[in-house]
């Protein structure tokens, strides 16, 4: 093919004739029926010539280059993008679980940016932005032509100094602003506390490389505070993370059989996750919360659990991210971000663009304990002149009819998993008995 070449290199110059050559020489690696056609080559040198000659103002070679791989990958979906040496640098200081900036997880979605979920205790959690916010301003700046990676950096800055977002949120009548000061992100995996003695709650807000660790030490924590008769799991607003952290998570509840497998077009893509033998809560029962903020690795862990029987997901349909993105550093120090395969949970399912479909489906709603004082009945303790129990005051002096109330209000969600995990202890030991 390269015998067929004519140059002038007076007219493309030194910089594109060597582009030029080195894009020909990986089209001549190709395998015959992945040829591309050199008219089209020699289109782009074109096309690239003429910018740098008639542009109204001077351009930067380098910049026209990276601008033409973003160009390519952005054509191809959401995930796969370019990173050049400084953006592949703040992705890698990104992946410590510390940097500056306001703690969301994003994506693209026709032009604009979108929220895939805020991460606890952060600055946009506090501020009110919510999964599946449009971010359509930053500041002043519009989004619209910006890559996401553009838009990252402008959110991400020095701690301390603002940003506005203006956003559009399904059912608002026009654009919110919200104004967020920035803060150095230390995202804490896992949290745990116990809701009632036997029933522990784990939230996972994002999946690092310790996060297997950290739940399996949550676990011990609630176990020794409180024997687990039931767990509940809370992946709700969980963007995902590493891939290892999924699997891990999985594991600690699965005593064998798939986790996940993922496919793609070359060998190194395709994978199989096997379960080992053990589980962590020794067969009590698990619910699982998720919603449309629970995107990749979250999903993987509900689709397992819910495809091997082994909790309960509650909820509402997850994000449906079941794609796997591979970084690969170049010779110059930038990189690719390229999606190479696709998620499958252990009967088969794709979860992307599909997501997962809870068992219960659960929206959140707001329950006031003034509503659900005014559906009270009465009862013979309210009818005047009615004989005291013998036993004495038998009301809930401990409190916690009070803090089920509360947990009520608080996250309605929250509250219907304690009470499904406690119906599943009942019924377990109902099945128990008669055996």
């Amino acid at each position: 093919m390269l015998k067929n070449l004519r140059i002038s290199t007076g007219f493309l110059g030194g910089t594109l004739f060597g582009l030029l050559v080195a894009v020909a020489l990986s089209v001549q690696a190709l395998k015959e029926d992945e040829q591309i056609p050199f008219e089209d080559l020699q289109a782009f040198t074109e096309v690239f010539s003429k910018v740098k000659s008639d542009y109204v103002e001077s351009v930067d070679e380098k910049k026209l280059i990276e601008d033409a791989i973003r160009g390519m990958l952005s054509g191809l979906d959401p995930h796969s993008t370019f990173l050049n040496t400084s953006e592949f640098s703040d992705l890698k200081i990104g992946t410590t679980g510390q940097f500056g900036g306001l703690g969301i997880e994003v994506g693209m979605e026709n032009g604009f940016v979108k929220v895939i979920s805020p991460i606890d205790d952060t600055p946009a959690a506090r501020a009110g932005v919510k999964a599946s916010d449009l971010i359509i301003k930053l500041d002043e700046e519009s989004v619209k032509g910006m890559t996401l990676n553009e838009a990252v950096k402008i959110m991400r800055g020095k701690p301390n100094t603002s940003i506005d977002l203006t956003i559009v949120r399904e059912g608002e009548p026009k654009p919110l602003v919200i104004n967020i000061t920035r803060e150095i992100i230390r995202v804490k995996s896992v949290k745990n506390r116990v809701l009632e003695p036997g029933y522990g709650y784990v939230r996972i807000t994002n999946f690092q490389s310790r996060t297997t660790t950290d739940l399996l030490k949550a676990i011990s924590d609630l176990q020794k505070e409180s024997r687990l008769k039931g767990m509940i799991l809370d992946l709700r607003n969980n963007p995902g993370g590493v891939l290892n952290g999924a699997v891990g998570v999985s594991d600690a509840f699965i005593n064998d059989g798939m986790i996940v497998y993922t496919e793609g077009r070359i060998d190194d893509s395709s994978h199989r996750y096997l379960a080992t033998p053990g589980d962590s809560l020794n067969g009590a029962p698990l619910v699982v919360l998720i919603n449309g903020g629970s995107a990749s690795a979250s999903e993987i862990v509900a689709g397992a659990l819910q495809d091997h029987k082994r909790g309960i997901i509650l909820g509402t349909k997850s994000f449906g991210k079941g794609s796997v993105q591979t970084i690969q550093e170049l010779r110059n120090g930038s990189a690719v971000k390229l999606t190479t395969a696709r998620y499958y949970t252990p009967h088969g399912r794709s979860i992307q663009a599909t997501g997962i479909e809870p068992d219960i489906k659960l929206s959140t709603v707001k329950l006031s304990a003034t509503d659900e004082k005014a559906r009270a009945t009465y009862s013979e303790a309210d009818l005047d002149g009615s004989l005291s129990n013998p036993n004495g005051d038998t009301s809930d002096k401990d409190g916690k009819g009070d803090e089920s109330e509360a947990l009520a209000e608080s996250d309605f969600q929250l509250y219907e998993a304690l009470n499904l995990l406690k119906g599943l202890n009942i019924l377990s030991g109902l099945s128990s008995s008669s055996s």
